[in-house]
């Protein structure tokens, strides 16, 4: 494959250099595959389009998957998310075709996803499905090289398994999203900590003594009620899930409908990845000066039309921070355009977490293509050899031992009549 790219300045390469390595610090689980791999090769002269956060993190998977001698094509998972430095030095440095330029506009996001099916990958590594449904609508012709694929997040694997219900689907995808390794930790501390990074950078306020309200009590939403709860806020949960819900009320949040949390809500933030989770009702109640802003996938769960429609003025106060008035004089302002906060207002997850996340994605890579032929047109859960491999290798290099079942031990947990034993 003939390296080519589409990025802002190559010329920002030796910046994007010192990050990735510096994120490569704390990601020593992905550096010790990227070790074996260098000197097993497994992946050699396979083809891998990855569609995915261009940050430094995701840099040091690219660099894992050169070094098992895979050549990639990467374009961004969302506009807004680029770090153009560190796509500098990924086509600089390793050799990576990467396409993307923060700040894109949907025809080039459009295009950049274009340029990397036009290298016929025969791996899928996603975040968000964008490729995936790229290559099952307008780019059919493609499918037949695919061997099969990754996905890391919630939003993606729901789309996936949306294809596999309709049957749809045209090649089997790791659910790399649900591995513990990644919705345990990436999830529920990276976004806490990224979050509330990016509302911070973004708007310099205060977080102690504000009301918070967190759209959704999964892995993310908790994460991010309990960091923003650490970090002095009072804490609204709004869900649509009755265990859910009793779950947040267990740990001591408020449990209310949207419509009624906007009265009290100074900053909103939306982890569900469905739409229009803050509409109409919830603007109509919302308290004057409510900061919105949104940590899942897509950039559809607050409803920017109904504030495209019904505000009489538009400002942008700074870059990714836009403020609404309504016609009764109340503001909204709206964080990174509703997309990503933590990724287009901060830097995404930290890299320890990323490392983790990774790893389980670099091994997936590896063990799909080593028995694509036993897959069927599906979606899998990772293995869980993998899973338990990853945090083995983290819990090592973070000093932490364990202890091991005896074989009394195990023979006792597999039996049932004790009377024999």
């Amino acid at each position: 494959m003939t390296q080519n790219y589409d990025i802002k300045d190559l010329g920002l390469a030796d910046e994007g250099l010192a990050r990735i390595l510096w994120a490569d610090r704390d990601m020593p689980v992905l550096a010790s595959i990227r070790k074996r791999f260098a000197e097993e090769r497994p992946l050699e002269g396979v083809r891998i389009g990855a569609c995915m956060h261009v940050t430094t993190e995701t840099a040091n998977l690219m660099r894992a998957l050169t070094a098992a001698g895979a050549q990639v094509a990467l374009c961004a998972s969302n506009p807004l998310s680029t770090q153009d430095d560190t796509a500098a030095s990924l086509v600089r440095d390793f050799g990576v075709s990467v396409h993307a330029v923060a700040g894109e506009e949907m025809d080039v996001y459009e295009r950049n996803i274009e340029a990397v099916v036009a290298t016929n990958p025969q791996i899928i590594m996603d975040d968000g499905a964008d490729l995936d449904t790229a290559l099952h609508t307008r780019f059919r012709s493609e499918l037949a090289g695919v061997i099969g694929g990754t996905e890391e997040t919630t939003t993606g694997v729901a789309r996936l398994k949306a294809m596999e219900a309709d049957g749809t689907l045209a090649y089997p995808v790791f659910n790399v999203n649900d591995a513990s390794t990644k919705h345990c930790f990436d999830n529920h501390y990276g976004t806490g900590q990224s979050t509330l990074d990016g509302i911070v950078r973004a708007t310099n306020r205060l977080l102690a003594g504000r009301t918070i309200v967190v759209s959704g009590y999964g892995y993310c939403g908790s994460g991010l009620a309990l960091r923003a709860r650490g970090m002095g806020m009072n804490v609204i949960v709004c869900e649509v899930d009755p265990l859910k819900a009793l779950e947040a009320h267990m740990e001591g949040y408020r449990v209310m409908p949207a419509a009624e949390a906007a009265r009290f809500a100074d900053v909103w933030v939306t982890v569900t990845g469905d739409c229009k989770v803050v509409d109409a009702p919830a603007f109509e109640n919302m308290k004057d000066g409510a900061i919105l802003c949104n940590s899942g996938h897509f950039d559809t769960e607050i409803n920017i039309g109904w504030l495209e429609e019904h505000a009489v003025k538009k400002a942008e106060i700074k870059p990714l921070v836009e403020e609404y008035t309504l016609a009764d004089g109340r503001t909204i302002v709206v964080l990174a355009q509703g997309r990503l906060v933590n990724l287009s207002c901060a830097e995404g997850h930290p890299s320890s977490v990323m490392d983790m996340s990774f790893a389980t994605q670099a091994l997936a890579a590896e063990y799909l293509y080593q028995h694509a032929d036993e897959l069927k047109t599906r979606v899998y859960d990772v293995p869980a050899s993998i899973d338990d491999a990853v945090a083995r290798v983290k819990l090592e290099t973070l000093g932490v031992t364990i202890d091991e079942l005896t074989d009394e031990q195990i023979a006792y947990m597999n039996s049932w009549n004790f009377a024999e034993a």
